[in-house]
């Protein structure tokens, strides 16, 4: 049998959407990549000392020790923790991975970043179901390193299982408020949203790239693992980005 790519993500415990898209989006490359995932606790996105303490380095870690018990080629931190956190807290989580585990490392926010630098992305549209204060620290995080958020809509929901519960209607009526602006690109910045199926679509739509954050994240899983992104269709020019 030929060697498998083995993607490991690790898994906020209260999430029911990145799973089954996750796995929908490489289903094309089945048998020859597979998806494997492990929770740790999540059940709140807030600001608050309990919430914040939940993205702690340790249970990650574990999640990804047992991850690797499965020989995984790459351990993918497929959350958005980091855009309230600061970025480095993603930059420390993936060194300490791949210390712990041997395998590559990445998440979901660091390989929006990746993408929004490679697509030259200035002014963003961002989508969340987040929070007020929540949505006031990323969009300071991306001002940080020269991305202006120009238009913007959450739901100010503190989540994280009820994020899963919008329909696809509603993050469209979202993503069409915030395309208003004509922003470079929109992401739709959390892994718990159905956003990843609609990205094609609305582009088509639209006339500006969408970038849901677990595509971004199976996109850099794939290209640190060496398969080539292009592979996977139809889920928006995400894939295409080298």
């Amino acid at each position: 049998m030929e060697k498998r790519t083995l993607l490991g993500m690790l898994t906020p415990s209260s999430n029911t959407v990145l799973e089954p898209y996750s796995s929908a989006i490489i289903s094309s490359l089945v048998p020859e990549v597979s998806v494997h995932f492990q929770r740790f606790n999540v059940m709140e996105i807030s600001l608050s000392e309990a919430a914040l303490k939940q993205f702690d380095e340790r249970p990650l870690l574990e999640a990804a020790h047992l991850l690797s018990n499965a020989q995984m080629d790459v351990i993918a931190w497929n959350g958005t923790s980091a855009g309230w956190l600061g970025f480095d807290t993603d930059v420390s989580l993936c060194d300490a991975i791949h210390e712990k585990t041997g395998a590559a490392a990445t998440t979901s926010v660091l390989a929006l970043n990746e993408v929004l630098e490679k697509t030259q992305v200035k002014k963003l549209g961002l989508v969340t179901p987040y929070l007020d204060d929540i949505q006031e620290a990323i969009i300071k995080n991306y001002e940080s390193i020269g991305i202006q958020v120009v238009s913007e809509v959450h739901l100010n929901d503190r989540g994280n299982f009820s994020f899963s519960e919008y329909s696809e209607e509603t993050i469209e009526q979202m993503v069409r408020k915030v395309a208003e602006n004509r922003p470079d690109a929109i992401t739709i910045f959390c892994t718990n949203m159905r956003g990843a199926p609609l990205a094609e679509r609305l582009e088509n739509e639209l006339g500006i790239p969408i970038y849901d954050t677990v595509s971004t994240t199976i996109w850099k899983s794939l290209r640190l693992a060496g398969v080539d992104p292009k592979r996977v269709t139809g889920w928006g020019s995400l894939f295409s980005v080298v």
